[in-house]
């Protein structure tokens, strides 16, 4: 071969006595075949085989199967992030005339998803109070196709009765799909309580470190499966490898970095309630948080986020102490090593559960629990000046 040639094509190097605990990161768009035959026959390589790198690489499947695993599932696919993983769900099993249930209570850009753009392409959504468990049988008709579920709710952290919200479901030949990103599947398997979809943002606690953005749904049904890569191929969403390899990385700690935050959090919380009304503590574990029965028995853990409800004098004074806090940083998202603060204002379509004004999420990442602590006492404290927030005696 001649020189130019020579830069382009690659010797064949051993494998030979390598073995590495890391998993190799394969970067690939086109990826070649054996024979012009195999070339033609690509498309029967079937949902594990490999077509071209935006259907994945051995680095993405790798991921794919760790999760599918951890899900108690029988396939998982792989899209850009949180979001995308639920829109890819609607999108896969979706048609004009059809009906999504979603909850009050779930990450706002899926009501904006419902609105702006199934909405006008003829595919309804039905908001319903997170709580209804089997009273969801009164809102669903012959449209209704999908119930959405969130557990806890982003920001307001009320834990649904899934297995009620599930059996309703399964006698009327509906699907179900939950939003696990807060629990993970070391702490609630969807899929282990007959839910068809289970999403997560793998962004959050499995890429762990706040350097990726990534989503997965996993399912237990292969004509499920196949729905979701269809949809997938036909608008082009693929995931990178080298975030995969992120996500990979992340998950080996997952586990550790899960326990601690969820500790840290509860203590948090509980301490916190001991010095206001416990009513402004959105925590799942805490007796008397919405869905707190439901928490109890269905899952194995609490995760590292919850909430603060801010009352109405204390809100002028939170910009500051947030802006002074030392160790936490103030940001959207969550499940990284970096404690963060971010104050939200929800609008809820229902009433039952409206908490007016500003909520403050507080995720607890790893650092010193007594640093964490110095940052939010100044908050707690303008929260407990006055008599009426005040715990009773």
């Amino acid at each position: 071969m001649r020189d130019k040639t020579l830069c382009v094509k690659r010797p064949e190097v051993s494998h030979e006595g390598f073995a590495s605990l890391a998993t190799p990161t394969y970067r690939a768009s086109t990826i070649v075949f054996d024979s012009a035959e195999a070339y033609a026959n690509r498309s029967k390589r079937g949902p594990d085989g490999y077509t071209y790198g935006l259907h994945g690489t051995p680095t993405s499947r790798t991921l794919e199967a760790s999760i599918t695993a951890l899900e108690q599932g029988l396939r998982t696919v792989l899209v850009p992030s949180g979001q995308a993983a639920i829109t890819v769900v609607f999108l896969s099993v979706l048609m004009p005339g059809d009906t999504v249930l979603i909850p009050d209570s779930a990450y706002p850009p899926v009501a904006a998803f419902c609105e702006n753009y199934l909405k006008p392409r003829g595919i309804s959504h039905r908001i319903y109070d997170p709580m209804i468990g089997a009273g969801i049988d009164s809102l669903i008709d012959d449209t209704v196709k999908l119930i959405w579920t969130e557990s806890p709710g982003s920001t307001t952290m009320e834990i649904q009765d899934i297995p009620a919200i599930v059996a309703v479901a399964k006698s009327r030949g509906v699907l179900t799909g939950c939003d696990n990103t807060w629990a993970t599947p070391l702490y609630f398997k969807p899929l282990a309580h007959d839910m068809d979809f289970s999403s997560m943002a793998l962004t959050k606690y499995v890429g762990g470190h706040s350097d990726l953005l990534m989503g997965s749904v996993a399912v237990k049904d292969m004509t499920l499966h196949k729905k979701l890569k269809d949809t997938m191929r036909m608008i082009g969403m693929g995931v990178s490898p080298d975030d995969c390899a992120l996500a990979l990385r992340g998950l080996e700690t997952m586990g550790v970095r899960l326990a601690h935050s969820g500790r840290v959090a509860l203590n948090f919380a509980r301490k916190i309630a001991d010095r206001v009304a416990p009513e402004l503590v959105l925590h799942p574990a805490l007796p008397g948080a919405a869905g707190h029965a439901f928490f109890q028995r269905d899952f194995a853990g609490a995760s590292g986020v919850f909430s603060l409800v801010i009352p109405s004098h204390a809100e002028a004074a939170l910009p500051d102490l947030l802006t002074g806090a030392q160790t936490f940083s103030i940001g959207a998202s969550w499940g990284g090593t970096h404690s963060l603060l971010a104050p939200m204002t929800i609008t809820r379509a229902t009433d039952a559960h409206a908490h007016p004004g500003t909520i403050l999420r507080i995720n607890v990442g790893l650092e010193d629990e007594d640093d964490l602590w110095a940052d939010l006492e100044p908050i707690i404290e303008a929260i407990a000046t006055a008599p009426a927030v005040k715990k009773a005696v």
